[in-house]
């Protein structure tokens, strides 16, 4: 038997020293959108002046119940579109996290939808701490942001960037989407340039990913467009070249970042930490209706139902739908899958460090698997995907989990 304050099997000693620290991640989910684009699949709802004004309430209901094992270093208010938000709800929250001692995070990133953002918005964001903004942009073409049901125009980007550089923020995000149904080479080489010739600290770019339950999959589905898979893998590599050119450093599958300091680095300095947490296994805490959390090991999901998760909070109980413990092996599985992801991949010293397992003994033969076929690459210190594993993430990671 262990004694006390040593790792039990499978439990890494820095596992152990966490439970008695508070979190330093938190995720914030705010479900309101002005309209449902085609391919959404997150959890969203029509904005409503009274429910949003109900989940503004529950929601610093929610922050108190937690804010005792918070110490937040990254803090990311995702969506749904967080700027729809008016003021006076956004200074509710905001006020509560200062009276909470949960503000002064290094990171605190707000998702805005490019139709949603003003200079009175901004500028209240950037006086409570606000410091980094994701704008989602999807694209610059005017066709493609109507078949993907967006709310703004090309035009509003411009402008929006403009009047984010001017309220002070220094590190912002921009999101594109590529592989759209209608999408060719050249629109995509359009989009990317006008894009990058902003001078963004950050750019996300994803493939479109036909969820079940979307308009978009039921298009597919019905002959109405197709997937053209090498045309996809095309537009991936002219991402990965043009972004690099730009100074943009890959460092995940579809995350690119700059970086001001020399030499050899894993993650570039304006990468989102946020994220990195998530693919590096660390644990967050998880609030509003639909939000996962990851505490120590046990994984959280809120009710995908606003109306519930106030119901909930206005009776003074957390707005918890379900809770999962995993085994230790099914842990370190997951942590494998979601780290490999980034271009680093796995140095087999921190992945053994942060879940107590040898990815050189359990994974030995999936490792060599996909090295053997050029999806990976066995390095003394490490274990990464190549370039070409990289566009076969998902494929790849499938691999690592453990039941």
């Amino acid at each position: 038997m262990p004694g006390r304050g040593e790792p039990r099997a499978g439990e890494s000693s820095a596992a152990m020293e966490a439970e008695a620290d508070p979190i330093r991640n938190l995720y914030i989910h705010v479900p309101f959108c002005a309209s449902k684009c085609e391919y959404c699949a997150f959890y969203s709802e029509a904005s409503n002046g009274d429910v949003m004004n109900r989940y503004v309430a529950a929601l610093v209901r929610e922050l108190e119940l937690v804010a005792h094992d918070l110490r937040p270093q990254t803090i990311f208010f995702g969506g749904g579109t967080p700027t729809l938000l008016n003021l006076r709800q956004w200074e509710r929250i905001l006020t509560a996290m200062t009276r909470l001692k949960l503000t002064g995070a290094s990171e605190w990133t707000v998702e805005c939808n490019p139709a949603t953002v003003s200079a009175d918005k901004a500028r209240l964001l950037r006086a409570f701490g606000v410091n980094r903004l994701s704008l989602g942009v999807q694209s610059l073409d005017a066709g493609l942001l109507d078949r993907l049901g967006r709310v703004h125009s090309r035009e509003m980007v411009f402008r929006s960037f403009d009047l984010l550089r001017a309220a002070g923020f220094d590190n912002l995000n921009l999101d594109l989407m590529f592989a759209i149904p209608t999408q060719t080479l050249a629109t995509w080489r359009a989009t990317l340039d006008e894009a990058l010739a902003l001078g963004s600290e950050h750019l996300s770019a994803y493939e479109v990913i036909y969820e079940e339950d979307t308009p978009l999959f039921a298009q597919l589905k019905a002959g109405r467009c197709d997937v053209n898979e090498d045309l996809a893998c095309d537009m991936f590599e002219l991402l990965v070249d043009r972004a690099g050119e730009a100074g943009l450093h890959q460092y995940e599958v579809a995350n690119f970042a700059r970086h001001s300091g020399g030499g050899v680095f894993e993650v570039p300095d304006r990468a989102c930490r946020h994220n990195v947490n998530y693919w590096r296994a660390g644990s967050f805490y998880g609030l509003g209706p639909s939000a996962t959390g990851y505490v120590r090991g046990v994984r959280t999901k809120n009710w995908s139902n606003t109306a519930r998760y106030c119901d909930q909070l206005e009776g003074g109980r957390r707005a918890i739908e379900s809770v999962e413990q995993l085994g230790p092996l099914a842990r370190a599985g997951e942590s494998a899958a979601f780290g490999l992801r980034m271009n680093a991949g796995w140095p087999f010293a921190e992945f053994q460090r942060v879940t107590g397992f040898d990815l050189r003994r359990e994974w030995a033969d999936d490792m060599r698997a996909l090295e053997a076929g050029g999806l990976g690459r066995w390095q003394p210190d490490r274990f990464h995907l190549t370039p070409r594993g990289l566009r076969l993430a998902d494929l790849a990671a499938q691999r690592f989990l453990r039941p």
